[in-house]
């Protein structure tokens, strides 16, 4: 059997002005009070969750190997990084 789209129910109190407020947002939008909060309820989840998923997730070590690294004085640039300083000079140059 396939549960319909509605199956799942929340129940939760709110302080009286909180209710009013919502009442007041829904009427506006010329939705439920009910209608209201679920979309609000949905749309937070959803960024809660988005929020969640963009952070980047390493190990301790290689985060802290990659903090020592940058706080470490530069190194010497060798040949490949020179090259390429050299052409994003030319590039630059050439576009301006």
């Amino acid at each position: 059997m396939v549960a319909s789209a509605a199956s799942g129910r929340f129940e939760f109190r709110v302080r009286p002005e909180l209710k009013q407020l919502i009442e007041r947002a829904a009427a506006l939008t010329n939705q439920t009070a009910s209608d209201f909060a679920r979309t609000a309820v949905e749309e937070r989840a959803v960024e809660v969750l988005h929020e969640h998923e963009l952070i980047t997730r390493v190990p301790a070590d290689f985060f802290d190997a990659m903090l020592a690294a940058l706080d470490a004085p530069p190194a010497e640039p060798n040949d490949a990084l020179l090259r390429g300083a050299t052409l994003l000079d030319t590039i630059i140059v050439e576009r301006r």
